[in-house]
């Protein structure tokens, strides 16, 4: 079997050998840059490959090698549109690279999560990404322990304390402590957080929401609302219950863009003007608050360079190099026209 192929034909390393005068072998070890062999036979070869622009046959390659070359991208929902834009980011570095990605969604239920570790080891990925800190709990962890214990995987934005896992965090809990202060200095005091998700990295926001709150003199109970529906219905649905019970409420901060959007929404149906009297503050910084109107003030929590380094984190891994395990970035708050 040929380990190289030619755009448009079918061809093998005998071609080539054939061509250049010499063993099939010494083609190979020639393009894996093997020692033993002429410098005058290395550049005939060489410039014979150069001329018929040839390249690696990957799946040949990975037969004789017993690798893959498939990377795992797993995520709960891939119509979740961060998450997806990050996948892309993570896919696009990965096939520069040479590796081919799989993309699934797992679905939320832990158990559907943690059986996805086991169809990853079936289809022999070399190297797994999961997309988000639903991924970082105790069935997954233990489906990895059991199924790719080999295998080096990176959680964006979560983290598992395995030898071969890597995570890449972002301090969004002191993020949204951040917006609090910045909404306070902006003279709104009566704050409400809104969860569209019960996630690790929801529950850190929240908990920034808290302390920041703490930190700011509130001294009553916290106004913490749990959304029953995803992104803008989730958002409108919590925004129209702070309302009912507060309606002396003067901002609400938002896990996610979308759900806030829904918060802009049920605001603006009832009449309230943003921001002069609630502000409103998302997480993401995506494009629907660029468009929203008013645009939307957002914590960026650098989801590009979040991706590229998940990405890099698991090239380092795959080719062996030391590698942190654990890795934070900070976020940025973007103000636009739903703050003061």
């Amino acid at each position: 079997m040929g380990l190289f192929f030619r755009k448009g034909e079918t061809m093998t390393i005998y071609d080539i050998a054939r061509e250049a005068g010499v063993s099939a072998s010494t083609v190979s070890r020639v393009i894996n840059d093997k020692p033993g062999i002429k410098e005058e036979t290395r550049r005939r070869v060489q410039e014979l490959l150069h001329k018929y622009s040839y390249s690696p046959n990957q799946a040949a390659r990975g037969l004789v090698k017993q690798a893959s070359g498939i990377i795992g991208i797993l995520m709960a929902d891939i119509r979740v549109s961060h998450h997806i834009d990050s996948a892309y980011i993570v896919e696009q570095e990965m096939t520069r690279q040479g590796y081919c990605c799989i993309t699934m969604s797992t679905g939320w239920e832990e158990e559907k999560k943690a059986q996805y570790m086991k169809i990853l080891e079936q289809r022999r990925v070399e190297g797994v990404v999961l997309m988000g800190s639903v991924f970082g709990t105790e069935q997954v962890e233990q489906s990895i322990k059991e199924h790719l214990s080999g295998v080096p995987t990176v959680i964006a934005n979560g983290y598992l304390d395995l030898p071969n896992v890597y995570g890449i965090l972002v301090d969004e809990q002191g993020g949204i402590e951040q917006c609090v202060r910045l909404l306070v200095q902006k003279g709104k005091k009566k704050l409400a957080f809104v969860m569209d998700s019960p996630t690790p990295s929801n529950y850190k926001k929240q908990q920034g929401f808290a302390d920041g709150m703490r930190k700011q003199g509130w001294k009553g109970s916290l106004w913490l609302y749990e959304a029953s529906e995803k992104e803008m219905a989730g958002g409108k649905e919590a925004t129209l219950a702070i309302l009912k019970d507060h309606p002396d409420v003067e901002g609400i901060v938002y896990s996610v863009d979308m759900t806030a959007v829904g918060g802009l929404n049920a605001l603006c149906d009832m009449g309230i003007a943003v921001p002069k009297q609630v502000a409103v503050i998302g997480v993401n910084n995506e494009i629907c608050g660029e468009i929203s109107r008013p645009r939307l003030t957002s914590l960026d929590n650098q989801r590009k360079e979040l991706s590229v380094t998940v990405a890099r984190t698991l090239m380092d891994a795959l080719e062996g190099k030391r590698v942190s395990h654990k890795i934070m970035l900070f976020t940025e708050i973007t103000e636009r026209e739903s703050t003061p």
